[in-house]
């Protein structure tokens, strides 16, 4: 029997049309990546982040009151804490009773003043007056010593008028010593006046520090925002310095992105940002470039590299870069500092 004729096998072309529709895929793709990339400059490195204010205890005591809850909202100005103030309080009057107390002692140097100068007054006129009688008693002095050359008067009358000028001459000079120390009571007593007021501002700077001591019993929001890790209880005996709790400002909220430093080539202030949110993939958020940090974060780290130690790698760095977002108050108060993000900055529209 003849042996049959083998048909031959048709080529298969599925194969090679998958493989050039990959390969048109794979080029179209390219070129997509290579326009996008031309004109962005993306980055997973990035977070949310704001400003956190620790809010610390100015002066120690026992917490008398809480007026918020943790993770609560806040205002600024809202008074959140109230400690026991009752020391407070009582330093205050004894630095009011001290003030007192040092403002009587003003008008009691006020009169002596015035007294020394109604004195001061006093011997004045007593110095003119006797000034006035040196001055007659010379005037017969010196006459009687011309009568009694003539023998008009005796020696006992010439005598008399001698002893009467040395009298007002005596009476003179210990009237101008009562003026001068008289002059001098009024110094002293202005020194002392003004050693007084001295005084009395002292005590009005403890007035105004009790005070100061006194408000910071009260404890309010340093920002609107929400507070949060807090780290007291009623009851409580804090220490000045202490922290208490933390307040996240709600108008602060940013982005902060880590850029490697090959991507700062083409980086400016001002350019346009997309971010999305890892906890929010369906938003859509924009922004700006605000400004870029002045190390990269590996300096700003606790224990900075050294490449100076001979175990030199060359790792590409990365550099902080601020992003504000341009969003509405309701959308930045959903965002918390921590959050991952994604950030594509457009360097052409």
């Amino acid at each position: 029997m003849a042996q049959e004729q083998e048909t031959p096998k048709k080529p298969n072309r599925v194969f090679p049309i998958i493989l050039g529709v990959i390969l048109i895929g794979g080029i179209l793709f390219g070129i997509k990546e290579y326009i996008y990339y031309g004109k962005h400059i993306d980055t997973d490195d990035a977070q949310i982040d704001g400003d956190i204010s620790p809010v610390v205890a100015r002066v120690g005591g026992y917490v008398d009151s809480i007026f918020f809850e943790e993770n609560g909202h806040v205002e600024k100005g809202q008074v959140l804490v109230k400690l026991d103030d009752r020391d407070y309080k009582v330093k205050l009057e004894q630095a009011l009773s001290a003030k007192q107390t040092a403002s009587a002692g003003v008008g009691v140097g006020q009169s002596q003043i015035s007294s020394t100068s109604a004195n001061a007054s006093s011997a004045h006129a007593q110095v003119e007056s006797a000034l006035a009688k040196l001055d007659q008693a010379n005037k017969d002095y010196a006459r009687y010593a011309n009568l009694v050359k003539d023998g008009s008067v005796t020696e006992q009358q010439f005598d008399q008028v001698k002893a009467n000028r040395d009298v007002a001459e005596a009476t003179y000079n210990a009237a101008k010593d009562q003026y001068k120390a008289a002059l001098e009571q009024i110094g002293t007593s202005k020194n002392q006046l003004t050693v007084t007021n001295v005084g009395v501002t002292q005590r009005q700077a403890d007035v105004d520090y009790a005070k100061l001591q006194l408000s910071y019993t009260t404890i309010v929001a340093p920002a609107s925002g929400v507070a949060s890790k807090k780290s007291i209880q009623i009851g409580q005996l804090i220490q000045p310095g202490q922290t208490l709790f933390s307040v996240v400002d709600d108008n602060s909220v940013f982005v902060t992105a880590n850029f490697k430093e090959t991507q700062l080539t083409n980086l400016k202030n001002g350019q346009k940002v997309d971010v999305e949110v890892d906890a929010y993939p369906d938003w859509k958020l924009h922004g700006t470039v605000y400004n870029f940090a002045g190390a990269t974060g590996a300096k700003f780290s606790l224990l900075p590299p050294d490449n100076a130690t001979g175990n030199y790698v060359k790792v590409v760095q990365r550099v902080p870069v601020k992003i504000k977002i341009t969003a509405g108050k309701d959308t930045l108060a959903l965002l918390r500092p921590g959050m991952s993000a994604n950030v594509s900055v457009i360097l052409k529209d």
